[in-house]
């Protein structure tokens, strides 16, 4: 028996008296599989009805699949094939007319200042070679090698950076496969960029390659310092001389890419830039690039530039 004024302080029920929250001993208490109110049916979620489509914006981080990332004009305009080259008309010249006469050399050195196009000739080159239905001086553009080669996930065209791999182990082991035939092209050809920057021990490493080399091995060297290589090895290469693009050439293709851009530029602006690149068409990209930002969306004149 609860005392009354433990009962009342408590608000305990006292005897005989069941409390609210008390289940009756005839009744089983209330289980999961106990039918639920009409109401709270209705409210509850159905999980097989489709999710309802939100107009809230996408978060910052999901990109539309239309978006296309911003690429800098220098490689947006990056020459695909021999006819797009700037101001190079006699190397274009030559390499066509070995390329049609099929005396094509086993390895080739292109020099030049920077931004003239020798990594650009040399994928070109690439293209040439290993194109379906070459070599050719001419190719589709859906043309499957052509294509491997220009997004550089072509298995027999590989491209070494000697400014950072400048040892004779890093040699060895990008020519370990020399020995092997090709497996997509015609050809496995090597792009080696700053080759002038491979030690000494590297550059007697790649010359027993150079003097007997497979058939169906081409080099390509690339460099901007051309009297740092040995002379036994450019005495084994064809060399070319990239020349530096004339302020002619330079402003012509500036007119065409802010034509193709649908950027408004005065005569004089493009004088200017073209002048200021010294010869080089990736810096004279480069400002172009400066002064389209500069503007913001407004004609560039040569005040601007200036």
């Amino acid at each position: 028996m609860i005392p009354k004024y433990v009962s009342e302080l408590f608000d305990l029920p006292s005897d005989g008296q069941e409390s609210e929250n008390t289940v009756p001993e005839n009744e089983a208490p209330a289980t999961a599989a106990d039918p639920v109110p009409e109401k709270a049916a209705q409210e509850a979620p159905n999980p097989a009805a489709p999710a309802e489509k939100s107009d809230a914006p996408q978060a910052s981080g999901e990109t539309s699949d239309k978006a296309k990332p911003y690429m800098v004009l220098a490689r947006k305009y990056r020459p695909l094939t021999f006819k797009d080259l700037v101001g190079q008309e006699a190397l274009v010249q030559t390499l066509t007319n070995a390329i049609k006469a099929d005396r094509i050399h086993h390895a080739y050195v292109l020099t030049g200042i920077r931004g003239i196009g020798k990594t650009t000739t040399a994928r070109i080159l690439a293209k040439a070679l290993n194109c379906e239905n070459g070599p050719s001086t001419t190719w589709d553009d859906d043309d499957k090698q052509c294509k491997a080669i220009a997004e550089g996930r072509h298995v027999d065209v590989l491209e070494f950076d000697a400014a950072s791999h400048t040892g004779v182990d890093d040699v060895r082991s990008l020519f370990e496969g020399v020995g092997y035939q090709p497996v997509q092209g015609r050809y496995k050809i090597y792009i080696i960029d700053e080759v002038h920057m491979l030690s000494r021990q590297a550059f007697n490493a790649l010359l027993k390659t150079l003097e007997e080399p497979p058939a169906h091995v081409k080099f390509i060297f690339a460099t901007t310092e051309v009297n740092k290589i040995p002379v036994t090895v450019l005495s084994r290469c064809q060399r070319f001389d990239l020349k530096r693009i004339s302020v002619s050439d330079l402003s012509g293709h500036f007119t065409s890419i802010c034509e193709q851009e649908g950027i408004k530029i005065e005569p004089a602006a493009v004088s200017a830039i073209s002048r200021a690149a010294d010869g080089s068409a990736r810096d004279g990209l480069s400002l172009l690039d400066q002064a389209i930002a500069l503007s913001g969306g407004a004609e560039i004149s040569e005040k601007l530039v200036s």
